[in-house]
């Protein structure tokens, strides 16, 4: 399968640094808000993604999920992995999504906190690639996460030993029919299940342009924790 005439020329807008904010994290959730649709900068930025929702509903495509990250993660030797998760919430403290700790992911963040997030918005030819270290939440705000959820989500973190193998659908659904027999009314958190924070120590943003001459912008922080931003070439 040759994918060599795969091309976008990416033109919807352009990123200069004196427009950014000083702060990563809220430069981060004023692109997150236009990705999620919450807020859009100008009238036009509104009509573009309008039109583009519509051609994807026309073509039946459906719109992925703005709070949809890759997060990338390495063993104690360094062998890498990835897989897609959904960002739970951002704050000073940094990107926040929940897991079961006993999964891969969290096998690895246990070994190699060091990890690394990418989130893409095709509609707005945007990525933001973020690099850090992993904690875990603390444990009353997981478990009050937790209980936000739907029941149907809580009965399957006790039911999916996540990344262990299972010999069929069959098992995974009588397990599932079995627990919810067995909390009848409230679910407790498990628990090997809870959140990590990812604190940023790099945060890079990439607008696609023409010609593939794109912008791109890298926050570092500094020694005495303050955030030095760079342009990088394309």
């Amino acid at each position: 399968m040759n994918l060599s005439g795969f091309r976008e020329d990416y033109k919807k807008a352009a990123l200069d640094q004196s427009g950014l904010s000083p702060n990563p994290l809220t430069q981060f959730e004023a692109w997150f808000k236009d990705a999620a649709g919450l807020e859009s900068p100008s009238r036009w930025r509104k009509i573009s993604i309008a039109l583009f929702n519509l051609w994807s509903a026309i073509q039946n495509h459906r719109p992925p999920d703005a709070n949809a990250m890759v997060l990338a993660t390495a063993d104690s030797q360094g062998k890498p992995s990835t897989r897609t998760v959904l960002l739970k919430g951002v704050d000073q403290r940094g990107f926040i999504f929940f897991t079961n700790y006993g999964s891969r992911k969290g096998r690895e963040l246990a070994q190699n906190p060091n990890a690394a997030l990418t989130f893409f918005w095709p509609s707005l030819e945007r990525q933001i690639c973020v690099a850090g270290t992993v904690t875990r939440l603390p444990a009353k705000e997981s478990e009050s996460y937790f209980h936000s959820r739907p029941r149907g989500s809580q009965i399957a973190a006790w039911a999916s030993h996540q990344s262990e193998p299972v010999p069929d659908r069959a098992f995974l659904e009588s397990q599932w029919r079995e627990l919810e027999q067995r909390f009848s009314s409230e679910v407790p958190i498990p628990p090997d299940w809870g959140g990590f924070i990812l604190n940023p120590n790099r945060i890079e943003f990439w607008q696609g342009r023409p010609s593939r001459l794109h912008d791109r912008f890298c926050y570092s922080r500094a020694v005495d924790g303050q955030w030095q931003i760079t342009r990088l070439s394309p």
